[in-house]
């Protein structure tokens, strides 16, 4: 990868302008990894001159994806390495996430139901909203098993946030 492009330094060619805009993450399949990872992707869609409420709204979706995997797909698989290739376009934001877990089951996102929210606030489930968030604010979702390997892309449009910057192309 050229550092120089991915640091936001002025692009020297059509290659350095879609390194400028793409960036591979490999993050460690555990709760810190997992953190260390958003702050690190948080801080290329910085980079890239996207605003706050978009880079919230991203990084909300991939804290959902990537526990969701950490937790439930890698629960078994000691030092798994999940990763994330995300690239700014005209228009949004795609995530393309790899892993080497278990499948979804059904081989399909879930649909992304709320849990029963009715009670006090302290039998609210602590758990349920991923799929749900996941879904409610991503345009596109695919999901596809091939040769041992999950892979979900997920689309997130510009114009889900009220003001967004020109990102850095």
């Amino acid at each position: 990868m050229d550092w120089a492009a991915d640091q936001g330094a002025p692009a020297k060619t059509a290659r350095d302008a879609v390194s400028a805009r793409r960036r591979v993450f490999a993050i460690q399949a555990t709760e810190k990894g997992v953190r260390a990872g958003l702050a690190e992707m948080r801080g290329f869609l910085s980079a890239r001159g996207l605003d706050a409420d978009f880079c919230g709204t991203a990084e909300i979706v991939l804290a959902e994806a990537l526990n969701n995997i950490a937790e439930h797909a890698l629960v078994a698989a000691l030092g798994a390495t999940i990763r994330v290739t995300l690239t700014t376009r005209q228009g949004g934001l795609t995530a393309e996430i790899v892993d080497t877990g278990t499948a979804l089951p059904g081989l399909s996102p879930p649909v992304g139901q709320l849990p029963p929210l009715g009670g006090s606030a302290h039998s609210l489930p602590e758990g349920g909203f991923g799929w749900y968030l996941i879904r409610k604010l991503t345009d596109c979702l695919s999901y596809t098993r091939h040769a041992g390997e999950n892979h979900l892309c997920l689309r997130i449009s510009f114009a889900r946030t009220a003001a967004v910057a020109t990102p850095v192309e």
